[in-house]
């Protein structure tokens, strides 16, 4: 648990400086030859923003550097949209100062120029599938899905990775030795930017080429039939290009569409304030009564991808575009005073710190002589009973609608002084 608390500040705490995570992996901060990948600068194109997620979460980086922005344009990526704001990859060369986006196009202008940054991968689904010769409207050199973009074959400058197409092409044969279906052929498509795409001198892309910085695009296709496919050729490509720069990586899974449905679907754990905790997989849609403070709370999730809206009434959960529950808060002083508090569970006592958890097989028993503590077991009643320590519990005894899960196998455990809350800790029944 020590371990997951230490993962979520270190991400929460990039989120805290940048209205998006960075997330670095580095062995050599000193070397010019670090590759960025940027994922989700179009919020309608799960690909990329999902293959930048196990990127940071399954992947050590062994030699070399690596940093990462999972959720560049996080808004469009909650609401599922190309952009709320407008099209970001269009606001690269110009854009008015009191335009929604930009901060977040100035900020990662900023990294993409930084000294050592060497390659920009900037991630994308597409249409279609890229064709050099037209066959029908899916397959076509107007597509853009499962290419290598460039703007154009090569940097003026002398830079190690300027040859942008000797390099896509390498990159492309790579991909394409280990196709899930042969039509899913990997091509190099380049814009010729600076003489026949005047969108694409907008584009973040050209913006870093302008500045002597190799860049690509990745397009996995919109026409793949599931995210996991998308996310695969993301991910296989993405390596593709780490090993070009000789960056050595490990990952703790296999590189299969298989493997990675089973990831996506996994969302993680949420601590708020320090003080409360909840696990997002099997979530209920909505949970009320959440203790939180009116304001400036602290949603730390273990998930890249993990962010909040804040409603009227509510406050949204999201791992990427996906809603995952919504929390009704309770608004309650806080009161930091209590370090930890004993549980009996299965007829062993044990010491819990707040916004943990712990399973259960037969019934648990919260040990409390604090007459100024108040216990809550949210699901469990007991006649004329304020204070709910020092009883016995087991599943039978608890009202599943309160459950924090759609198992109705998770309740939550509170802790107060008097009006004021302490923390709380999750109890699990197997």
């Amino acid at each position: 648990m020590k371990i997951l608390i230490a993962l979520l500040f270190f991400i929460q705490t990039l989120l805290l400086a940048l209205p998006f995570s960075l997330i670095k992996k580095e062995n050599d901060p000193s070397s010019t030859s670090t590759l960025l990948v940027i994922g989700g600068i179009h919020g309608n194109e799960p690909g990329s923003f999902f293959a930048t997620a196990l990127l940071s979460q399954y992947y050590t980086i062994t030699k070399g550097n690596l940093w990462i922005v999972p959720d560049l344009n996080r808004l469009s990526i909650q609401q599922n949209s190309r952009g709320v704001n407008g099209d970001m990859n269009r606001k690269f060369a110009e854009m008015t100062s009191n335009d929604p986006d930009n901060t977040i196009v100035q900020e990662i202008k900023k990294i993409i120029l930084e000294p050592q940054v060497g390659l920009i991968l900037n991630l994308h689904d597409g249409h279609g599938y890229y064709r050099k010769e037209y066959v029908n409207t899916i397959f076509n050199p107007n597509a853009w899905g499962q290419t290598c973009v460039i703007d154009q074959k090569s940097l003026d400058n002398k830079h190690p990775f300027g040859n942008l197409d000797e390099i896509a092409i390498k990159v492309s044969s790579e991909v394409n030795g280990e196709l899930i279906e042969n039509h899913h052929l990997f091509d190099v498509r380049n814009t010729n930017t600076k003489f026949d795409d005047e969108a694409m001198k907008h584009s973040l892309t050209y913006f870093a080429v302008t500045h002597e910085k190799p860049a690509f695009a990745i397009e996995t296709s919109k026409n793949l039939p599931t995210l996991q496919d998308k996310v695969y050729y993301q991910l296989r490509a993405i390596e593709s290009y780490m090993k070009f720069m000789g960056i050595v990586f490990e990952r703790s899974f296999e590189l299969t569409p298989n493997e990675i449905e089973k990831l996506v679907s996994l969302n993680g754990e949420l601590i708020i304030n320090n003080n409360f905790y909840i696990k997002l997989d099997n979530l209920k849609n909505s949970l009320s009564l959440i203790p939180l403070q009116s304001k400036s709370n602290d949603f730390k999730f273990s998930h890249p991808l993990g962010s909040i809206q804040e409603n009227k009434q509510s406050y949204d959960l999201y791992i990427g575009n996906k809603k995952i529950s919504s929390l009704i808060p309770s608004y309650h002083f806080i009161d930091n005073n209590v370090e930890s508090v004993t549980v009996e569970i299965d007829n062993k006592q044990t010491k819990l710190v707040f916004a943990t958890d712990f399973f259960v097989t037969a019934d648990f028993k919260v040990i409390n002589d604090d007459k100024s503590m108040r216990v809550n077991i949210i699901g469990f009643t007991s006649k004329g009973v304020k204070d709910e320590s020092n009883i016995l519990v087991s599943l039978k005894d608890m009202d599943t609608k309160y459950s924090v899960d759609a198992t109705k196998k998770s309740y939550r455990i509170e802790f107060y002084h008097e009006d004021r809350f302490c923390g709380m800790i999750l109890a699990h029944f197997k």
